[in-house]
């Protein structure tokens, strides 16, 4: 998992509330259980003039031109602006998979659901908590400020705009200590390998049987 430490980049408003998982990446993308290759149907819905479904060259594909993310002056956004109870719905995984492979590293919203929040922890992703109105600031200065870009200090925990006002934000320490040095679950227990090897080659001197084909 990659490193989340300080992040400054371009951010994107998603102006809805009770956004759910089936928005987030639609219910026929669930086959694969790759985390990449969602990023092209995160959205699907609102994304495209025309329905989906796996193997599509969404390339081809015909684009809402009134669907934030569409629009040029965002494209390459890694900051997404939310609004409350975000991530709602089903417990997919793979709505975090689809938003991480868009290109996003961060969320900023009011609230989130509670599956979908602890999901985004576990695959690299921030999702920050603001009190409303400090959403309602960052959302009209991004619509009205072409090229509004925000800089995420994950050790102080802080959201800088560009003029300098700074919110903070509360986490977690243990998940702030996985962010920052990128590490999942399994990330964690490697730390440990050699501990785990030596214990697998004690139990296999003590208990030999338990290792027999």
């Amino acid at each position: 998992m990659e490193k989340l430490t300080t992040l400054t980049g371009l951010a994107a408003p998603l102006d809805r509330a009770n956004v759910d998982t089936d928005q987030i990446i639609p219910k026929q993308y669930l086959k694969s259980i790759h985390r990449t290759g969602f990023g092209p149907t995160l959205f699907d819905d609102w994304r495209y003039l025309e329905p989906g479904e796996p193997g599509m060259d969404h390339g081809t594909r015909r684009v809402n031109p009134d669907f934030v993310l569409n629009q040029p002056r965002y494209q390459g956004a890694r900051i997404l602006l939310a609004r409350d109870n975000f991530g709602c719905g089903s417990s997919r995984e793979h709505a975090p998979w689809a938003l991480l492979d868009y290109g996003f590293r961060v969320i900023i919203a009011p609230s989130y659901a509670d599956i979908f929040f602890n999901n985004c922890f576990n695959n690299g992703i921030l999702p920050i908590v603001l009190p409303a109105a400090a959403l309602d600031k960052l959302f009209s200065e991004t619509i009205v400020t072409p090229g509004y870009q925000l800089t995420v200090d994950l050790a102080a925990q802080s959201v800088t705009t560009p003029d300098g006002a700074s919110f903070t934000f509360d986490i977690d320490a243990f998940r702030k200590y996985k962010l920052l040095n990128g590490l999942d679950d399994i990330g964690l227990s490697l730390q440990h390998a050699d501990d785990i090897k030596a214990y697998e080659a004690r139990r296999r001197a003590e208990a030999p049987w338990l290792f027999s084909s």
